[in-house]
């Protein structure tokens, strides 16, 4: 007999679309209804079509056996799969076998993975005179998978490197034994589902659950958990390919929906002085240091009675547009969203609203998303030809925009033609950022504005762009504060990781540095950021910077009060808030070579130490010489960050 369903209230459907996608399988529905049209995502298809049609999600479930068995919840015309998740499993329903789910049972042995709390597994009966066992992997019972993985799954890692987990309200456990080994999710730091089964293809093709395989046998035959061959393979090994990317941002431009002209006619009205940017994305809806930047820049201009327009790729792209790729752009008017358009709407609604002379400039931050013909053509819509280019990248020179090989050395942006770039991932398309902006440059009188002298003599000795000028301004300065001397902390030496745990920001340097040290009573280890990772054995505290609060980061470091801050990242920085915030905050700042500006700022004035590379890091902390950045032997003073205008500072100069 069906339970009695629970009387909670409807789900929303962003809520119902972020419960199905940890349990979704998108191959196993492509595979099976193949009618779904290859643009259109299968989790969407099921959520709105598919189910009413007993369409199933995953070989695991059966939308038809699962309304049958609870006529309440067909009643109810609710989503099935949803349902279980979300309340028939806290209420013991079982989950009834899909006619699609032969080829799964015959691998994996019995029912699906996954059966609520108190119910035994459906085990599935052997046939007479089956096959025996495809590999040598030996056979688990469900039992033993569940009670080996459950007494080392890291529910806490789990969660915090999935947070689409997290937001369901799933439980990790039973997440990770049903579908999230299958999609490459690790049940903790030690171990690696893709490592696993790479290695040890007898494994992949039994269809087992890797991790509890490792429990059960794979420990005892002397099997590795995970391979030993640093975050930089995994880099590479993930790396999705250039074209790809394309093909996907061209693929979601084409298919958003624009907002009718009317809206951009009635939002622009008549306008007076104007000051145009173009960057990535919404600086508003995202955070990070290009978007705090155009937000303070917006900022200036309104406050000098101009009105600021932002143009930006409706849908992400991470490489610019070429003629005849979709690309409807966002149209946002002093920080408030106006819709989505055409580019040739937006020119003629340029047109239209600044017929009437007054001041008015643009600077570009990012040409991702952007066709740079396109982009001339908006301007001179609106009368513009000279104007400004920020270097917050080295776009202009590679579409790998950190100059970074496959994501994990920098490269150095060498000749076109060199034999580096034809072992690079970026190296076949670099021709289209460097084609593009020689485009942009043609069409348009352009200043390079830099944030650092550092970064516009590197950018001057690998591009000949024809600017009009250059000039630095430095996207903030320290001012020493009166009587800022802070006085030196006791215990022991703080080191400090500021910001998301990201590759691209040497977060896994730090997280090998902490756990080398972890017991060390000369160290400790401190993160601040938006997202912690529970393999790195340091102090987490939550700080996010955002426009309400633009000096979170800085007042958390100045709180904290660590002698040193690890600024690591693997691609030369043109500027790094990171860096100065830590100085600010009385932190020495401890880098390497490769990281562009921070190593420029870091050697300025003994603000830091600059480190050959990451086994002499190791080594100074092993030897105790980084204890001489100690607050006690530095005696820091405590600074203030005076943040630039931006483009606003320049303009007032030049008296525009």
């Amino acid at each position: 007999m069906a339970a009695t369903a629970h009387a909670d209230p409807a789900p929303t459907a962003e809520e119902i679309h972020r419960t199905l996608a940890v349990a979704f399988d998108p191959d196993f529905s492509r595979a099976v209804y193949t009618d779904i049209p290859p643009e259109m995502d299968a989790l969407w298809h099921y959520r709105v079509q598919g189910w009413r049609e007993a369409r199933d999600p995953a070989a695991w479930f059966s939308v038809a056996a699962y309304l049958a068995d609870n006529p309440d919840v067909a009643a109810r015309d609710a989503e099935p799969l949803h349902h279980f998740l979300t309340v028939g499993r806290r209420e013991g329903r079982d989950i009834a076998g899909s006619p699609h789910a032969l080829r799964y049972l015959e691998q994996v042995g019995w029912a699906p993975p996954w059966t609520p709390a108190g119910l035994e597994p459906r085990r599935r009966p052997e046939a007479a005179g089956a096959a025996p066992a495809p590999t040598a992997a030996p056979a688990i019972s469900l039992d033993e998978a569940r009670a080996a993985v459950s007494t080392a799954f890291d529910a806490a890692f789990y969660l915090a490197h999935n947070p689409d987990v997290a937001a369901a309200g799933m439980d990790p456990l039973e997440h990770f034994l049903v579908t999230g080994w299958r999609e490459g999710r690790d049940p903790c730091a030690a171990f690696s589902v893709h490592d696993y089964l790479e290695t040890y293809p007898d494994v992949a093709k039994s269809g087992l659950n890797p991790f509890a395989h490792y429990l059960v046998a794979g420990r005892a035959e002397g099997r590795q958990a995970r391979h030993d061959l640093g975050f930089r393979y995994d880099v590479i090994a993930r790396l999705t390919p250039v074209g790809e990317r394309i093909a996907q941002s061209a693929a979601a431009s084409a298919r958003l929906v624009a907002t009718p002209a009317a809206r951009l006619t009635e939002r622009l009205g008549q306008l007076g002085d104007l000051h145009i940017t173009f960057s990535h994305d919404d600086y508003i809806a995202h955070s990070g240091g290009l978007q705090l930047c155009v937000r303070r820049e917006g900022a200036a201009f309104r406050e000098r009675g101009v009105a600021h327009l932002h143009l930006h790729p409706a849908a992400p792209w991470s490489a610019v547009r070429t003629a005849g790729e979709p690309g409807p752009l966002g149209v946002m008017l002093n920080g408030q969203p106006v819709g989505v358009f055409e580019a040739a709407t937006v020119r003629a609604g340029l047109a239209d609203a600044t017929r009437a002379p007054a001041r008015r400039s643009f600077a570009i931050h990012s040409l991702l998303g952007h066709d740079p013909d396109e982009t001339a053509d908006l301007l001179d819509a609106a009368g513009l030809r000279e104007g400004f280019f920020w270097l917050h990248d080295f776009a202009s020179l590679c579409v790998g925009v950190h100059l970074l090989r496959n994501d994990v050395a920098d490269c150095g942006a060498p000749a076109a033609d060199s034999p580096a770039c034809g072992v690079c991932a970026y190296g076949p398309h670099r021709a289209r950022h460097t084609e593009a902006h020689r485009r942009l440059f043609e069409r348009l009188s352009l200043t390079v504005i830099s944030p650092a002298e550092a970064t516009l003599a590197f950018w001057r000795a690998r591009t000949d762009l024809a600017a009009r000028d250059a000039v630095v301004l430095p996207h903030a300065t320290l001012a020493p504060r009166r009587g800022g001397l802070k006085a030196a902390g006791e215990g022991p030496f703080r080191v400090v990781f500021a910001g998301m745990p990201a590759p691209l920001k040497g977060w896994p340097v730090f997280r090998e540095l902490a756990q080398r040290f972890a017991g060390d009573p000369r160290y400790e280890f401190h993160h601040l950021g938006g997202r912690s990772d529970p393999a790195a054995p340091a102090r987490f505290q939550t700080v996010v910077v955002t426009e309400a609060e633009p000096l979170a980061m800085q007042a958390a470091l100045e709180a904290l009060a660590p002698d040193a801050a690890l600024v690591w990242p693997l691609c030369r920085e043109t500027f790094s808030f990171t860096a100065y915030e830590a100085a600010a905050a009385g932190a020495a700042v401890i880098t390497w070579p490769d990281s562009g500006n921070v190593a420029a700022f870091a050697a300025e004035a003994g603000r830091g130490l600059v480190l050959a590379d990451e086994a002499a890091l190791f080594a100074a902390f092993e030897s105790g010489e980084i204890l001489a950045l100690s607050r006690a032997k530095r005696r820091p003073r405590l600074c203030d960050l005076r943040y630039s205008r931006m483009t606003a500072d320049v303009v007032a100069e030049a008296g525009a």
